[in-house]
C-alpha cells in the first residue's frame, strides 16, 4: 500500500510539473517560481500535505542540484577554469564584500551574534547556480557574451564553499581551532585534489569515460558524477562542487555527448528540487519575518545587480550585456538554504530559518524576474532620462519673411 501511494504521489507531482513547465513556457517564463508555489502548496502546512513521497524527493532533489552543476562544468576546460580564476578574481572580492556585508550587518543589527552574522552573511552571498543555469537555458543566453563572466562569479563562489561551509560547520558546532583546522585543511585538500586530477588527466579521464553507447556513456559519467559528489561531501566539501569538478574534468566529445544525454535528466530532477525546497517551507513561518526578509531581498538584489555590472564592465561588455549579468545574478537557492540549515539544527537563533527560508523564495522567485527584465528597464530609464534636444526652428520662407517698415 505504502508503494503505492508513493507512486501516485510522485506520479501527480511530475504530471503536475510537466502542466506547469509548458503554462510558463507559453508565456515565455521560467518556470521555477511555479514550481516553489506548488511545492508550498503541497508541503508541510500547505493544502495537502505529501507524506509517502518526501524521502523519495529528497533523494531527486540532491540528484537535480549535482546533475544542474555537472553541466555547468561541462561549458569548461580545467584550463578555463583556471584562466577564468586568474582574470575574474577581484570580481569575487567585490561579490562577497556587496553581498556577505549586508547579511552580516542585519544579524548583529538584530542582535544575533557573531556566529549568526558569519552564516547569514554566507545566505546572502552565494548566488543559486542551479537556479541561474537553469534560467539562462530557459532564456536562451548560454551563448552570450555575459554568459562567461556571470559563471566565473558562481565557480568563484562555489570554490569560496569549499572554504566557508567547513567553517560554518565548525563556528555553529563550538569545536575548538584544532579541530575547525583539521576539518578546514581535509575539505581544501579534496578540492585542490580533484582539480589537479582534472588539470593534469583530464584528457586521461575523458578517454576512460569515452564510448560509442550512448548507454554505457550514460551510465559511466553519472555514477562518475555521484560518486565523487558523495565522496566530497563525505569530506565536508560540498557535493556540488564535487560534481562540477567532474565536468570540467571531461571535455571534447565526451562533454558534448554527456550534455546532450543528460540535459533530459537535469531538466527533471532540477524541477524536483525546486518542488522539494518548497515542501519544506511552512508558508504560516513566513508572514512574522516577512518584513526584514523583504528589506533585505530588496538590498542584496540591487548589490548582485551592481556586481554583475561591474564584472561585465572589467570585462569589457557591452552596457545591455553589463546589466543582463546583473540581473542573471539575483537568485539565490540550494547553497543559502544549506547554510542557514546548519545554524538551525545546531539552535543557534530561532528565527534564522524562517527569515532565510523567506528571504530565499522571496529571491528564488525575484531572480528569474530580473534576468528577463533587468536590461529592458535599465535601457528604458536611460532612454528616459537622456535630454530631449529641442528641434530646430524651421527657416522662415520668402513668403513668411517679415515686411520691413
Amino acid at each position: 500500500m505504502h508503494s503505492a501511494v508513493l507512486l501516485i504521489e510522485f506520479g501527480s507531482i511530475i504530471l503536475g510539473l510537466g502542466l506547469l513547465g509548458r503554462f510558463a513556457a507559453r508565456f515565455r517564463l521560467s518556470p521555477i517560481p511555479l514550481y516553489l508555489l506548488a511545492g508550498l502548496a503541497f508541503g508541510e502546512g500547505g493544502l495537502l500535505p505529501l507524506g509517502a513521497s518526501e524521502e523519495f524527493i529528497a533523494t531527486g532533489a540532491e540528484i537535480g542540484v549535482i546533475l544542474l552543476l555537472l553541466m555547468l562544468g561541462l561549458e569548461y576546460t580545467a584550463s578555463d577554469l583556471v584562466s577564468n580564476l586568474k582574470t575574474h578574481y577581484p570580481s569575487g572580492l567585490v561579490d562577497c564584500a556587496l553581498n556577505a556585508l549586508p547579511g552580516a550587518a542585519v544579524a548583529l543589527l538584530l542582535g544575533w551574534g557573531p556566529v549568526a552574522a558569519v552564516v547569514l552573511a554566507g545566505v546572502t552571498w552565494i548566488s543559486s547556480s542551479g537556479v541561474i543555469a537553469k534560467v539562462l537555458g530557459d532564456l536562451g543566453r548560454v551563448g552570450n557574451r555575459e554568459t562567461p563572466v556571470i559563471l566565473s562569479v558562481l565557480v568563484l563562489e562555489d570554490l569560496a564553499m569549499a572554504v566557508y561551509l567547513p567553517i560554518v560547520t565548525a563556528l555553529v558546532a563550538g569545536v575548538g581551532l584544532m579541530a575547525g583546522s583539521v576539518t578546514l585543511a581535509i575539505a581544501l585538500g579534496a578540492a585542490g585534489l580533484v582539480l589537479f586530477l582534472a588539470l593534469r588527466y583530464g584528457r586521461v579521464i575523458s578517454r576512460f569515460v569515452s564510448s560509442d553507447d550512448p548507454e554505457k556513456l550514460l551510465l559511466v559519467v553519472l555514477g562518475l558524477t555521484i560518486l565523487v559528489a558523495g565522496v566530497a561531501q563525505q569530506l565536508q566539501v560540498s557535493a556540488a562542487v564535487g560534481a562540477f569538478l567532474v565536468g570540467i574534468a571531461l571535455s571534447g566529445e565526451v562533454a558534448e555527448g554527456a550534455h546532450t544525454l543528460l540535459s533530459p535528466l537535469r531538466d527533471l530532477f532540477a524541477a524536483v528540487f525546486f518542488v522539494f525546497f518548497g515542501l519544506h517551507t511552512d508558508p504560516s513561518s513566513i508572514p512574522p519575518v516577512l518584513l526584514p526578509a523583504l528589506g533585505l531581498a530588496v538590498l542584496t538584489a540591487l548589490t548582485k545587480i551592481a556586481t554583475g555590472y561591474w564584472a561585465a564592465r572589467r570585462a569589457g561588455i557591452s552596457v545591455k550585456g553589463r546589466w543582463r549579468a546583473g540581473g542573471a545574478l539575483v537568485a539565490r537557492g540550494e547553497f543559502s538554504i544549506v547554510i542557514a540549515g546548519l545554524a538551525v539544527s545546531a539552535g543557534i537563533e530561532p528565527s534564522l530559518g524562517p527569515l532565510a527560508t523567506a528571504y530565499v523564495l522571496i529571491l528564488v522567485v525575484l531572480g528569474p524576474l530580473t534576468a528577463r527584465y533587468t536590461e529592458p528597464v535599465a535601457t528604458w530609464w536611460g532612454r528616459r532620462r537622456e535630454p530631449r534636444r529641442p528641434e530646430p526652428a524651421p527657416r522662415a520662407t520668402e513668403a513668411e519673411a517679415p515686411v520691413a517698415d
